[in-house]
């Protein structure tokens, strides 16, 4: 491609251009924005180093040749490849906090982070009360950075099954200097932690079922799939935490779930188990709740 063209001189003019493309080529919005004009906004004010938040003051800022074709090359890639803008960026954001993330990682987003930022009320009475917090496939270690945040006397281990999503947890880890707080555990679930017991299990698992994943837009081609797949039903792992997270539950511990459009699917795979649905932006359905004598 050609470097700058007469045609685009400002902030304004990459900005239309990027938003008809973007809606040419109908990319799914699902990884931090939801529509093209947003998309458009973050990645060029990001390319250009200026604050996210504030676009309306440069709109009309002349761009050199340079900063027009890196423009390009963004707005080319996000639309040639189906790139999601975080692996474009290397950055995601989620509840204000920001995340180193590449494609060893799924891309920050769920709707547990939104009831960590409410402390878990009114499920927990105080946010001092959790001393030990275990996360269950926790990627990017967004939501335990969140958690030791929330519960200062927490101390959180942070269990995945993917080695490079541990090396990218550890980048964020050290970000937000969280290294006496969050042990990064490499773990099948449950198995490297022994017999510790916690007053909180917390869990964004793969979840999706095996119909879906065969409908995903091509943006989500470029996630693990590990991280996303869940089997037939979508509760091939949430079987394997429900069953084993009452012998690592303290009395009145909790274990809470996010288990996305499956909510049907987890209701039947626990017949007996009375999931308690906490409200989300999402709904009502999309994470579920268990207290540890529920499991005894």
């Amino acid at each position: 491609m050609s470097t700058a063209s007469p045609a685009f001189h400002t902030i304004r003019d990459m900005l239309r251009l990027a938003v008809t493309r973007f809606n040419e080529a109908r990319l799914f919005f699902g990884h931090g924005n939801s529509n093209a004009f947003d998309e458009a906004v973050y990645l060029i004010l990001k390319s250009l180093s200026l604050p996210l938040d504030t676009l309306e003051p440069f709109l009309d800022a002349r761009l050199t040749p340079e900063e027009i074709s890196r423009i390009r090359r963004l707005i080319d890639r996000r639309v040639s490849e189906r790139m999601p803008a975080a692996y474009l960026t290397t950055e995601a954001w989620l509840q204000g906090y920001r995340f180193y993330v590449d494609q060893r990682v799924i891309i920050p987003r769920s709707f547990i982070a939104e009831l960590i930022m409410e402390q878990f009320a009114p499920w927990v009475d105080d946010p001092q009360t959790p001393h030990d917090i275990l996360e269950l496939c926790t990627g990017s270690g967004c939501l335990a950075i969140m958690m030791a945040d929330a519960f200062p006397h927490a101390v959180i281990d942070a269990v995945d099954l993917s080695t490079e999503a541990l090396d990218v947890a550890r980048i964020n880890v050290a970000e937000y200097e969280m290294a006496d707080r969050i042990n990064l555990i490499h773990s099948d679930l449950y198995q490297a932690i022994g017999q510790k017991k916690y007053d909180l299990i917390v869990t964004n698992p793969p979840y999706v079922n095996s119909a879906s994943m065969k409908k995903l837009p091509p943006e989500y081609q470029h996630e693990p799939q590990m991280a996303l797949a869940g089997g037939d039903d979508g509760m091939d792992l949430v079987r394997k935490i429900v069953r084993e997270a009452g012998q690592h539950l303290n009395e009145k511990g909790l274990l809470i779930v996010e288990i996305g459009n499956e909510a049907a699917h987890a209701e039947a795979a626990f017949p007996d188990l009375a999931l308690t649905w906490i409200s989300t932006s999402g709904g009502d359905d999309r994470v579920f709740l268990v207290e540890a004598s529920q499991l005894r």
